[in-house]
């Protein structure tokens, strides 16, 4: 993917595309405006199984245990994170962070036994943080002089050199800015609308928040301003600012954008109801021109009967160049890792071939992803389940999948039997970022879904450190993602696609 892919009318409409599904992929999330969860989805009511199915499926249950048992019991899940962040802390997609986690990752494959491991070549866009990020209180009834914490958010251009000084207007809503365009015209816009707090399902109200980072900026310079700032993605009210992707649209002035903290946004609202505030703002972000080269790690373990048939499993390598990239998605890669591991210690493998796909530029172009489902598209409807773990590495709480009902029925009788760890809930709908390229062609996608209540603390954060990942729920993680994927790789029937 070219950087073009942001600054065009169709590039930022697919970028706002793409991270509002990567919203619909985390746990228990929707990409829409926050509603109620189906925990029995309409689909999947009143599907049965034919007996003799559901007893082989049931009869796969002590394997299931026994493979969550060996995930607890190793630990390995959590060393090979430990040396994921040791080998590459940082892994913006074109960086060398990312560079060295590609490396990383096809070593570990090899040293896992894969029967083949194949580097795929991908073009992955290139922006760079810089040094200066600068949001300062100039004037203001008590904060003058304050700097508040800040992150340009990843794809914004950077502002001119030596900064920009205005007033800012504080806005909850784009509704609200275009109502109130005219005092917009020349000053910092601010979009304060904090994430949903009343919401159980935190992925939910990411959903319902994450548009003012996608387009702010776009809708600020509609209105003629100089720039944006968005209140931080997260759920705490703390000091850590929150960076993600962002968009610009063709024909629309380009305006630099910033994520100040929760806690910050609380202190600049309060100074703003009191009296004007003027900001100072600078940062020296850029898109290197062109593109950069990276690659998809794809390794298979084939499958004693049908080697023809893949049963996919994947997280993204790379991840924002602040933090560790620990939970989002180093988690993910070692889940995948993890399922070969432990299909390995078995004395024979399952009948379907186990992929693992570790994907590139999911966090600011989805490049991975989609160039996976073209390179692999007459191959795809061999795939019979893609399953990606992206939503960190907290306690398991389950499943979420876009299976039609016959498949739902399956996946639910599978689940059932995952109880034991905490995953047994499957709900709809389901995926992830990376897979999602995938669903045009019928393969049955799967999301791994956590505990999500703490994971938008450290969300795109410094906070996404290893440090903050429980080895224990790690590992049970691991486990509970390849119980799930064994009884699809080994069942004799094939799991129904979808139309």
């Amino acid at each position: 993917m070219t950087r073009t892919h942001l600054h065009s009318s169709a590039g930022g409409g697919a970028s706002r595309r793409h991270i509002l599904s990567m919203a619909a992929a985390l746990p228990l999330g929707l990409a829409a405006a926050p509603r109620a969860p189906q925990s029995a989805p309409q689909q999947g009511q009143g599907q049965t199984l034919d007996t003799d199915l559901a007893a082989a499926i049931d009869a796969e249950s002590e394997v299931q245990r026994r493979l969550v048992g060996d995930a607890l019991e190793s630990g390995a899940a959590y060393a090979r994170l430990a040396r994921l962040i040791q080998a590459a802390p940082h892994r913006l997609s074109g960086s060398p962070g990312l560079a060295a986690a590609i490396e990383w990752a096809r070593q570990e494959c090899h040293a896992l036994g894969a029967d083949e491991v194949k580097l795929e070549p991908v073009d992955v866009p290139h922006w760079e943080r810089g040094a200066v990020q600068v949001v300062r209180v100039e004037r203001s009834d008590g904060l003058g002089g304050e700097v508040l914490p800040s992150l340009a958010l990843g794809g914004s251009d950077a502002t001119p050199k030596g900064g920009v000084a205005a007033e800012v207007l504080e806005v909850r809503s784009f509704d609200e800015l275009l109502r109130r365009a005219d005092e917009a015209r020349g000053r910092i816009v601010f979009f304060n609308r904090p994430m949903d707090p009343r919401l159980v399902e935190t992925g939910a109200a990411y959903g319902g928040a994450v548009e003012q980072r996608v387009r702010g900026a776009i809708e600020a310079a509609k209105a003629g301003a100089v720039a944006a700032l968005v209140r931080s993605m997260g759920s705490n009210v703390d000091d850590w600012p929150h960076t993600g992707g962002m968009s610009y649209q063709a024909g629309v002035a380009r305006v630099p954008a910033a994520a100040i903290s929760t806690a910050a946004a609380e202190r600049l609202s309060g100074a703003i109801a009191r009296g004007p505030v003027e900001l100072f703002f600078e940062q020296d972000c850029r898109w290197r021109e062109g593109t950069a080269p990276s690659f998809n790690v794809v390794a298979d373990w084939k499958g004693r009967e049908h080697p023809d048939e893949i049963v996919l499993v994947g997280g993204h390598l790379d991840g924002w160049d602040v933090g560790e990239g620990a939970h989002d998605d180093g988690a993910g890669c070692v889940h995948s890792l993890e399922v070969a591991r432990l299909f390995g210690g078995f004395e024979r493998r399952p009948r379907r071939t186990l992929r693992v796909v570790l994907f590139t530029n999911e966090e600011n172009g989805l490049a991975g992803g989609r160039e996976y489902a073209r390179l692999h598209e007459a191959e795809l409807a061999q795939h019979v389940l893609a399953l990606e773990s992206d939503a960190g590495g907290f306690t398991p709480r389950g499943f979420g999948t876009n299976a039609g009902a016959a498949g739902f029925a399956w996946l639910q009788r599978i689940a059932s039997h995952l109880e034991f760890a905490g995953a047994g809930r499957l709900t709809s709908p389901g995926g992830g970022a990376d897979i999602g390229p995938m669903a045009p062609k019928g393969v049955p996608l799967v999301g791994f879904r956590p505990d999500g209540q703490r994971y938008f603390d450290v969300h795109h954060t410094h906070r996404d450190t290893l440090a903050t990942v429980s080895p224990r729920e790690l590992c049970l993680g691991a486990g509970a993602i390849a119980a799930f994927l064994w009884t699809v790789a080994e069942l004799e029937a094939r799991l129904p696609r979808n139309t």
